[in-house]
């Protein structure tokens, strides 16, 4: 999954692709670098971030999405606010990426009312303002994996049905470092859940504290944990960078690495992981 920021302020690479030429431009070299899935976020949802309106958002990621439609991949929008979904569902996107798990009301049944849609539920805390201060866990593993399973049953009595689920553990998200990577070594324990994982950990904080590297300097230990995350039994890596992660996984795969199991093909064109 390559991220495509149409973002002023995004920890990475705010302003990087905010204009509407530079974002589709991006989106093309994700492609051509192997990128299975686009998502498409106009919001940045980094700790402190400051909300912005609907109509904000969706100015940023209407034109991009229109475009990203016809490039032949699976498209999924970032938000968190039923009504950008609600539009960019009208559109035709094929997944709703939401770091709230469609807690905010309606979503659930938006969600419901659109049978071919994915959903990806992420576990979080609190407001991008105020989610730093919400880390205080008795027993994280456990309780990531209590409020993933209590959001995966409410979508499916909303009536999405279970084969439209994925499920993201929040790395980053209302979490110290440290606690990320307890998440990380106890991540296989939400297989058990039943739904695929996806998870994003390209070029985040915790990689920063642990090896002392700026954002732009985070590639090694990325890929590190893009690997590390499947082994762990992660199913889909939302990453900045598409080709070295891509090639990454080629070499573990031909190593026969584990998480992907000896039946697994990567496409040489595409970078697609199949079972």
């Amino acid at each position: 999954m390559g991220i495509v920021n149409v973002t002023p302020d995004s920890f990475s690479d705010g302003g990087a692709h905010e204009g509407v030429a530079a974002a589709i431009a991006h989106c093309e070299r994700l492609l051509l670098e192997g990128a299975d899935v686009l998502d498409v976020g106009g919001e940045s949802t980094r700790p402190g971030a400051a909300a912005i309106d609907v109509q904000t958002e969706w100015r940023r990621i209407e034109p991009v999405l229109r475009v990203a439609l016809t490039l032949g991949v699976p498209v999924s929008v970032d938000t968190r606010r039923v009504e950008v979904m609600r539009r960019a569902l009208d559109l035709g996107v094929d997944i709703i990426n939401d770091v709230q798990a469609l807690t905010a009301p309606g979503a659930l049944e938006l969600l419901a009312g659109h049978p071919s849609a994915g959903v990806c539920l992420m576990h979080m805390r609190g407001e991008p303002q105020t989610m730093a201060t919400l880390c205080d866990y008795q027993d994280l593993c456990a309780e990531v994996r209590a409020y993933l399973s209590q959001r995966a049953a409410a979508a499916r009595a909303a009536g999405i049905e279970a084969a439209r689920i994925v499920l993201d553990p929040g790395y980053g998200f209302a979490k110290t470092p440290e606690q990320n990577w307890e998440l990380l070594r106890g991540q296989r324990g939400l297989l058990a859940l039943g739904y695929p994982l996806l998870v994003g950990w390209s070029r985040k904080r915790a990689l920063g504290e642990l090896t002392g590297r700026a954002v732009g300097e985070r590639l090694p230990g990325s890929l590190a944990a893009a690997l590390a995350a499947v082994s762990h039994g992660a199913r889909v890596l939302r990453v900045h960078d598409v080709a070295a992660t891509v090639d990454a996984l080629k070499v573990w795969a031909a190593a026969g690495g584990p998480g992907l199991g000896e039946n697994t093909h990567l496409s040489g064109n595409t970078g697609a992981c199949s079972q």
